[in-house]
């Protein structure tokens, strides 16, 4: 058991950071580089700021110990959608793989994250 919460933590901290504070502290500290990553995509600057919105709930109602199971499964599909959709624009527009595959390793460690969340509840 506490194996698996230590799995569950790790693999959520890495989300919690990578999909929640970093898009936030480039949003708050940094407004002109929260559009790095959508703008060249071709996504208008509003879209960034409202993924960037979604990840933090996203990421908050993964990491919040007594969320509704409900509000998770919802959160983690959100946050797969998301991974999912961010391979497939960077497949379609600038086939760069390094940008290619960051998302499908996010999407690994949000994988574990979901499949240890299930076991320490």
């Amino acid at each position: 058991m506490k194996r698996n919460k230590i799995i569950f933590w790790v693999a959520t901290t890495i989300i919690i950071l990578w999909e929640g504070v970093m898009p936030l502290s480039a949003l708050l500290f940094s407004p002109e580089q929260a559009t790095i990553g959508t703008r060249p995509l071709g996504y208008p600057d509003y879209f960034a700021y409202a993924l960037i919105i979604c990840k933090v709930l996203g990421v908050l109602a993964i990491s919040y110990p007594t969320a509704p199971a409900k509000l998770k499964e919802w959160a983690y599909a959100g946050l797969t959608f998301n991974l999912i959709f961010a391979f497939i624009s960077h497949a379609c527009v600038d086939q760069n793989i390094g940008f290619m595959l960051m998302p499908l390793v996010v999407l690994g460690i949000l994988a574990v994250s979901y499949r240890f969340n299930a076991k320490v509840q």
